[in-house]
């Protein structure tokens, strides 16, 4: 147990408290002393009382704002759920989209390279074609990218 000397009100306390609560009864004691400065006239006992009064006061309207508060802090998370979900389904679609696209590339290449092993040429609509599927995986793989 740790001894600490206290002044609220003009008034010297000694208390014990737990080791290591020091600084805090010291730090609660100076908000009581503040709000007991603060009352003018009186005994040393009403200014203690009217300062007790006026903490439970403060602790009441602190309490009641909390519990309006959660409501919205629960709306808030399930916001962020759902923008959450949104952002991996959206992420998913775009994995699926640079697949398919990865996919007729290959394809439109083996296409290429067999159209280029025959003595024929790759007509300029396929050439146009594959450079096309090329820009838009390109694109795609841009965006996934700056996904965070």
């Amino acid at each position: 147990m740790a001894d600490v000397k206290l002044t609220i009100a003009g008034r010297p306390y000694d208390v014990h408290c737990a080791d290591g609560q020091e600084a805090q009864l010291v730090q609660l004691a100076s908000v009581v002393d503040e709000k007991a400065r603060g009352i003018q006239g009186g005994t040393e006992v009403r200014q203690l009382l009217f300062a007790a009064l006026m903490l439970a006061d403060e602790a009441q309207e602190t309490k009641g704002k909390i519990a309006k508060a959660e409501p919205q802090s629960d709306s808030l998370r399930a916001a962020v759920a759902l923008a959450e979900s949104r952002e991996a389904t959206a992420r998913d679609e775009l994995h699926a989209a640079i697949e398919r696209e990865q996919a007729a590339l290959r394809e439109l290449e083996a296409v290429r390279q067999s159209a280029s092993a025959a003595p024929a040429q790759v007509r300029p609509a396929h050439e146009r074609a594959l450079l096309q599927i090329a820009d838009r995986i390109e694109a795609l793989a841009t965006k996934f990218e700056q996904l965070p």
